[in-house]
């Protein structure tokens, strides 16, 4: 039955009233009658665009909010919500083209300048995006989205001053926003500077996610009646992250460690496993929280944990890289086969952290964007004197290592 125009005000009325109170599906169906009985009605398109965005159903939320940046073409926000929809739909370079036509009805706004740079940098073009960022900067110079996205493309390149200038500014104004403060202490920790990175980069464990966590008190140094847990936050006990995380900080303090089925073989000292009783134990400790909690420094670390397996004198190498090995090299690769190895070639798992524990002469090869425990300086690391750092793309100072070796 076709709606007259008193009908569509009331339906009209009502489907707002939903929405605002928060029944985005009665209030679709309200504003889908609306469009079916006046299919060029601008703003009724947009509002159903909208709470299907709230709905999370943004390809059935494309269509509509095109048609009304169409009929509203001097609407800021129907261009910058269809923007939004095909944002989520990786349709970036139809979004940048909409946050266009809204940046000339409002060429000061920061959010749609910020936007913009998010876009450009969704399409590799950072340099487009930095400057995008740089706009909305200077229309709100306390945009906190603006502010740390620009903080990360300068540290990609590393401009670490740049980076840090502007999570300092954004935390002027929200001083306890955990994420802030964690990538703050993170680009300080990659810098080396662990005297005041350490204390931001717990910030991580205020952060809801995917994160275990024991049902203990979190140890924070004091002395104990009782054992000490700890374990790595991780989700996953067995993923690699875990295993490489527990043969690298596992040190300093007399404790139990909660490790994998893969490494229980391997630690020579207390272990649990994820699941078991915690019956005895006073206290817990993430494993990434122990620089802070025993005031570790770069250049006076613990010695590494203790392990089992006893290295023998041996002329093989094992190789537990990614890169392709060098022809005609006896090479192992299983880890049980570590301890007869001479030199052990590896990225940053647990094999080659395994090979540096027990003493055994090793390459660890890093990204450009390697964990913050390792520091900014390649050469002999200071987590295992045997170890040898040098970047995963270096194939000339790899290949000169081999040959004196």
């Amino acid at each position: 039955m076709p709606l007259n125009d008193q009908q569509i005000q009331t339906l009209g009325r009502d489907a707002l009233q939903r929405a605002a109170a928060g029944d985005f599906a009665s209030a679709e169906e309200m504003f889908g009658r609306i469009v079916e009985a006046r299919p060029n009605m601008g703003q009724a398109l947009h509002l159903l665009g909208q709470v299907r965005l709230k709905l999370g159903r943004f390809a059935e939320a494309r269509e509509p909010l095109e048609r009304a940046a169409q009929f509203l073409p001097r609407d800021v926000t129907a261009q910058t919500n269809l923007a939004g929809c095909l944002i989520q739909l990786g349709r970036h370079e139809q979004a940048l083209a909409a946050l266009a036509k809204a940046a000339k009805l409002k060429p000061d706004d920061a959010a749609i300048a910020h936007n913009t740079g998010r876009t450009l940098e969704a399409l590799g073009r950072a340099e487009e995006a930095e400057r995008a960022y740089d706009l909305a900067l200077s229309i709100d110079h306390r945009l906190l989205p603006a502010l740390s996205a620009r903080a990360e493309l300068l540290a990609a390149r590393g401009e670490w001053a740049g980076a840090l200038a502007d999570l300092e500014t954004a935390l002027v104004s929200q001083p306890n926003d955990p994420r802030l403060r964690l990538r703050r202490g993170e680009l300080m920790l990659r810098q080396g500077d662990w005297w005041r990175g350490l204390d931001d980069y717990e910030a991580r464990l205020e952060i809801p996610g995917e994160r275990y966590t024991p049902e203990l008190p979190r140890w924070q140094g004091e002395p104990l009646d009782g054992r000490l847990l700890l374990y790595p936050e991780q989700a996953d006990i067995e993923s690699e992250a875990v295993l490489r995380d527990t043969l690298m900080l596992a040190r300093g303090v007399e404790a139990v460690v909660q490790c994998s089925a893969t490494l229980a073989d391997w630690i020579d000292g207390p272990t649990a496993r994820r699941g078991e009783p915690l019956d005895g134990f006073a206290a817990a400790a993430p494993l990434r929280s122990l620089p802070l909690l025993l005031n570790w420094t770069r250049d006076a670390l613990p010695p590494p944990l203790k392990l089992r397996p006893i290295p023998k004198s041996a002329s093989r190498i094992g190789w537990f890289s990614t890169c392709e090995p060098p022809a005609d090299v006896d090479l192992v690769r299983t880890p049980e086969e570590i301890p007869n190895c001479r030199l052990v070639v590896g990225d940053d798992t647990w094999p080659a952290h395994a090979a540096a524990a027990l003493g055994i002469a090793t390459v660890i090869l890093v990204p450009n964007t390697a964990d913050w425990l390792w520091g900014p300086n390649l050469g002999t690391s200071p987590w295992y004197p045997s170890a040898e750092l040098l970047r995963d793309d270096d194939r000339e100072g790899l290949a000169a290592r081999l040959a004196g070796c």
